[in-house]
């Protein structure tokens, strides 16, 4: 009996996964550490390995749920050498080809053999492809046998037309398709629609909403964009300056970067910023650890790694555990206005809207201006009103004149 792979612990909070996809096929010679097949939980995906090297014999079907320790495949020693017998198949195929092309003609017997309207192993199989029955081929090669020139010049057969139907009973025509699919909900899916639903269920949240002037920082990216990205290695973008917006307003209003625990309330002295990001199989948050002491570079440079591996499904557990304020970016995709959902146990998140030129007034004047509307949404039950309503507009005041983010004040 070969080695069993089982799926390992991926997380104490996990307790089966789904095994997405077969990156090895059955029969497959493997090496070791050699990655065979990706599952997915409801936080991540995860890629699993060859514990030794041998043929993969594959025992759980793709989209199969499988509790942790269960059985995926099992890996028989020996592999290496079993890879050749899979090509004597090709080998005979090759040769009984090579027989078929350059087999003379014979004068015909007095009666049918065995190899009469039998194809060779190259016309069997293209035949099957043309869906073409053997008996109605004659074969040209020895004693009536079926070659590959055979199954190439037969003609596939010609569909049969459908009986016409009365006309009494014809259906009406119905315009346009109407087709339907049903997929199943995946891990990660049904995680977000349970947390989701939890948090409107369980939370007295609200929504404050504020607009804020781009063309400062936007002026301010204009001028030294090439610099930054010159010395840094990364492009200058709008979350940095958000986040240490956040990082900033924080200090000020330390509830809402802070949790109900029970009948407590835990506050940080630390700023861990998720970022919502859309992946290819929804969406995830990953985190950036102690966003207030790092550099405008130093959060572009996390920003772009987490999207990166949020992307290629690379996210580990660590890196989107935890959490204490959520920022989420609506505005790539056109978003003017929403109300986003806390990401619990968090008490507040940020939703960023996209940037639109729009007059406002200015000294008495009507002016066109870059403008975004921002949006917070708060758990009430620890923010109070005055608290949103102080930190969103502390946020307004410190991205309308970013001179702010780099003293503090």
């Amino acid at each position: 009996m070969g080695l069993e792979i089982k799926v390992p612990p991926v997380g104490e909070s996990i307790t089966e996964v789904v095994l997405s996809r077969w990156v090895k096929n059955d029969g497959d010679a493997v090496e070791m550490d050699e990655v065979i097949a990706e599952l997915e939980s409801d936080k991540a995906t995860f890629e699993l390995t060859a514990e030794q090297a041998g043929t993969l014999k594959i025992v759980a079907s793709e989209g199969d749920t499988l509790p942790i320790g269960a059985v995926v495949c099992s890996i028989e020693a020996g592999g290496a050498t079993a890879a050749p017998a899979k090509e004597e198949a090709p080998a005979a195929e090759k040769a009984a080809v090579a027989a078929d092309k350059h087999a003379a003609p014979v004068a015909e017997k007095g009666g049918d053999s065995y190899a009469t309207g039998t194809p060779s192993p190259a016309a069997g199989k293209i035949l099957a492809e043309k869906g073409v029955e053997a008996g109605a081929v004659k074969g040209s090669g020895v004693d009536g046998r079926i070659t590959k020139e055979d199954a190439l010049n037969a003609a596939k057969p010609a569909a049969k037309a459908p009986a016409p139907a009365p006309v009494a009973a014809a259906p009406a025509a119905v315009a346009g398709a109407r087709n339907e699919r049903k997929e199943k909900l995946s891990p990660l899916r049904k995680t977000v629609a349970k947390r989701l639903v939890a948090v409107k269920n369980e939370t007295a949240m609200l929504t404050t909403f504020n607009e804020v002037n781009m063309k400062p920082i936007m002026d301010l990216r204009g001028k030294y964009k090439d610099k930054f990205k010159e010395k840094y290695g990364v492009g200058l973008g709008f979350m940095s300056f958000f986040t240490k917006a956040v990082c900033e307003a924080a200090k000020d209003f330390p509830s809402v970067n802070a949790r109900i625990d029970g009948d407590s309330i835990i506050y940080n002295d630390f700023v861990d910023v998720s970022i919502a990001v859309s992946a290819p199989k929804g969406l995830v948050v990953p985190v950036i650890r102690n966003a207030e002491s790092l550099s405008l570079a130093q959060i572009e440079k996390a920003v772009i790694e987490l999207a990166t591996k949020a992307r290629d499904s690379k996210l580990t557990i660590e890196e989107m555990t935890g959490g204490t304020f959520t920022i989420t970016n609506g505005g790539v995709f056109g978003s003017m206005m929403s109300t986003p959902i806390i990401n619990a146990p968090q008490s507040a998140i940020l939703g960023m809207h996209n940037i639109i030129e729009r007059p406002i007034a200015e000294k008495g004047e009507v002016v066109i201006r870059p403008m975004m509307y921002l949006a917070l949404s708060y758990d009430h039950r620890i923010i109070d009103g005055r608290e949103s309503v102080g930190f969103l507009v502390r946020v307004k005041q410190l991205l309308e004149d970013p001179a702010r983010l780099l003293l503090g004040v």
